[in-house]
């Protein structure tokens, strides 16, 4: 429950005159003081019991100590101390307030001392002293004290200030209805181990100081309002005790509007860009605490800005710090985390760990080269990119951190633009994706299950393998995988590799892998017995040696077209590979020795490891070479309408024919149609009748 919001009665005792006068008050029952314009100093105490309601257009300064209770009939709330060896303090069915601000008033607790403070502490609790004294704060009410204090249970839409540089601390426990703002201009503790602390009804801390947040043992504290910074050298420091939790949804913002009532900034890309002598850098220490920014219904990173507007520390204290990002759309960490002391980031790596919560649309850019010495873990779901993509935008990992580690079981994309990345110790079942104009080079411990994709620049190998990646896509010509310098010194595929990019290097094929046709490998190819080449509509390049076996697959450009084709002009020649190494081609497919027959529809071919220049793989058809197929050549019938299947060419001696199933064989108007889809063309000057690529 939470206090009642009930104005002074309209029979309440007047004490003004004695309050201006500077006498001594003693309560009996509801008392209002009506402040005049300016400011009041009150040297006297109130006492008794009742309640005090300040209202007016002035300030009223206290500076002794005040005490007094509301009366018994109103006392109700429940303080209980709890956790055995481990105390804290909860409080149920608050009082309501004993002590009201009206709008428009200021209450003012000291003046600048250790005295000047409202409050009854009965409660024999740990660590703290709990005031039973409620405040409901619809004006302000200014902590001017250098002491400790507890204000008990503070409700309210006003606001609560705090000077700078008093060196007072402020501790705010229990559950609070206020929905106002804070100014804390020095110290306040919104949790201990000793007591949580929530806040969920208030709209802005202004944090000019100090905020602390804190936890009692095995407690989740949740605090979702927004933090503003107007000065240099303000922070929030994060502490939690095991098997706790910190959760943090709002944002840590700069402000440059608004005031102290309603802190804002003018443009969100301020907290990007420095100002003069720093005064928008604020930061975040994360002290051997387990945090979470975000709670899955925000895309609002907690700390927005770049190394020169904000500092992030993760440090160890009773155990290595835990960083989650959780959150349901794109967010980008512009600065690096640390573990220095304060804005000295990076003077020292940070002692921790990051996870990327596996949240439906968490998707996180570092967009600075991150200085913490753990491991890093994207869950199933989440996307991690190293580098936003844009100039100024570069990211990484601190790979030499004695407990670094990759687990990827999402999605990691690097996009660097300038910097050249380097990775190891990936693990997980999820894709890596390099899609930035920067090298990024996987060195050893690299054993991802997932899918390798290169969408753009250099994914380069340096004593690493992709033996455990269930495909390599090179998506575009401009995509290269450089694996010269590779674990073992090739790339040894045992999955697939396929689109338009270059390999630079050499690939061995040998067991279960399958490479598909429009791919260039710039230095040696082999395949073996267990190897599988597929052509559809590109040829495969090879730079160096080739060296062939294995199975050879080609596949219809597109089942549509051929199915919708009735009079297609079969290609004279189909280059399955495109050799330009000056050795000549050892070795055969499965099956399909030098001059063997090929069946296409009702055209025949003859497979040729020395076509071309000399050292292309290619099929040929001779003039009007067409024949009804044999019994040794015939396709497996279809039925009528059914898509193109795939032909697998094995099995066959020199002189047999051999079909590759292209085509669809369908019944069409009552008769066996040929459709002929070319793999693809070309024409190279200086050879003998051209040459068409399939």
């Amino acid at each position: 429950m939470t206090p009642s919001a009930t104005a002074a009665p309209a029979a309440a005792d007047d004490v003004t005159a004695a309050v201006l006068a500077g006498r001594d008050v003693t309560l009996d029952g509801d008392t209002v003081v009506t402040v005049p314009a300016g400011k009041t100093t009150y040297n006297g105490v109130f006492r008794g019991e009742g309640t005090l309601t300040v209202r007016g257009s002035g300030t009223l300064v206290l500076t002794k100590d005040s005490d007094f209770t509301l009366p018994k009939s109103r006392q109700r709330q429940a303080v209980r101390t709890q956790g055995g060896n481990h105390p804290y303090v909860t409080t149920a069915n608050p009082d309501p307030p004993a002590i009201t601000v009206e709008r428009g008033a200021t209450l003012q607790y000291g003046n600048g001392g250790t005295t000047g403070l409202i409050g009854h502490f009965p409660y024999n609790t740990p660590a703290f002293r709990l005031n039973q004294n409620n405040v409901r704060v619809d004006g302000t009410l200014r902590l001017s004290l250098t002491s400790a204090y507890n204000l008990g249970i503070i409700s309210g839409s006003g606001l609560i200030t705090q000077p700078r540089f008093l060196w007072g601390t402020w501790d705010i426990s229990g559950t609070h209805p206020f929905s106002g703002v804070i100014d804390n201009g020095t110290q306040a503790n919104a949790g201990r181990p000793e007591y949580a602390t929530s806040l969920p009804n208030m709209r802005k801390v202004l944090n000019q100081g100090t905020w602390t947040v804190d936890t009692p043992l095995g407690q989740t504290v949740t605090q979702r309002m927004d933090f503003y910074q107007r000065e240099y050298g303000s922070d929030i420091n994060v502490q939690s005790r095991p098997g706790s939790k910190v959760v943090l949804t709002g944002q840590y913002s700069w402000s440059n509007q608004g005031g102290d009532t309603n802190p804002s900034l003018s443009d969100p890309a301020l907290n990007w860009t420095p100002a003069r002598k720093n005064i928008n850098k604020r930061g975040t220490n994360i002290k051997g605490a387990n945090v979470q920014w975000g709670d899955g219904t925000t895309n609002k990173i907690f700390m927005p800005g770049t190394a020169e507007t904000v500092y992030i520390n993760l440090l160890a204290a009773r155990s290595r710090s835990l960083l989650t990002f959780n959150y349901n759309g794109p967010v980008t960490l512009g600065a690096p985390i640390g573990g220095g002391v304060f804005h000295d980031t990076l003077s020292t790596p940070g002692a921790g760990d990051i996870v990327i919560k596996g949240t439906q649309g968490n998707d996180v850019t570092f967009a600075a080269v991150q200085y913490y010495n753990g491991s890093t873990t994207v869950e199933k779901g989440a996307v991690l990119r190293l580098g936003s993509g844009k100039s100024g935008g570069d990211g990484g990992l601190y790979t030499k951190g004695d407990l670094y580690k990759l687990v990827n079981n999402g999605s990691l994309v690097l996009r660097n633009t300038a910097k050249p990345l380097s990775l190891s110790r990936i693990s997980g079942s999820g894709s890596l994706t390099q899609s930035g104009a920067a090298t990024t080079t996987l060195t050893s411990g690299v054993t991802y299950t997932g899918t390798t994709t290169v969408t753009k620049g250099t994914l380069a190998l340096d004593g690493a393998s992709l033996a455990r990646s269930k495909g390599i896509r090179l998506t575009s010509s401009g995509a290269r995988l450089d694996v010269r310098r590779a674990s073992g010194g090739v790339l040894n595929l045992s999955s697939s590799l396929s689109g338009k990019g270059k390999v630079v290097g050499a690939v061995t094929n040998t067991s279960t892998g399958k490479v598909s046709g429009g791919v260039t490998v710039t230095g040696d190819y082999t395949q073996g017995a267990g190897g599988q080449l597929t052509v559809k509509d590109r040829a495969l390049k090879v730079g160096g040696a080739l060296r062939l076996g294995g199975r050879l697959v080609v596949e219809p450009a597109s089942a549509t077209a051929a199915a919708s084709s009735t009079a297609a002009t079969p290609a004279k020649t189909i280059t399955v590979i495109d050799h330009t190494g000056k050795a000549k081609t050892k070795g055969t497919f499965k099956g399909l020795k030098e001059n063997a027959k090929v069946k296409v529809g009702k055209t025949e071919y003859r497979i040729s490891y020395r076509g071309g220049d000399g050292n292309d793989v290619v099929l040929t058809s001779g003039k009007n070479n067409t024949a009804s197929p044999s019994a040794t050549t015939r396709a497996a019938p279809q039925a009528s309408g059914a898509a193109p299947k795939s032909a697998t060419t094995e099995n066959a001696s020199n002189e047999s024919s051999v079909p590759l199933a292209w085509w669809v064989a369908a019944a069409v108007l009552g008769g066996l149609v040929a459709l002929m889809v070319p793999v693809s063309r070309r024409r190279r000057a200086g050879r003998g009748g051209g040459r068409h690529a399939a």
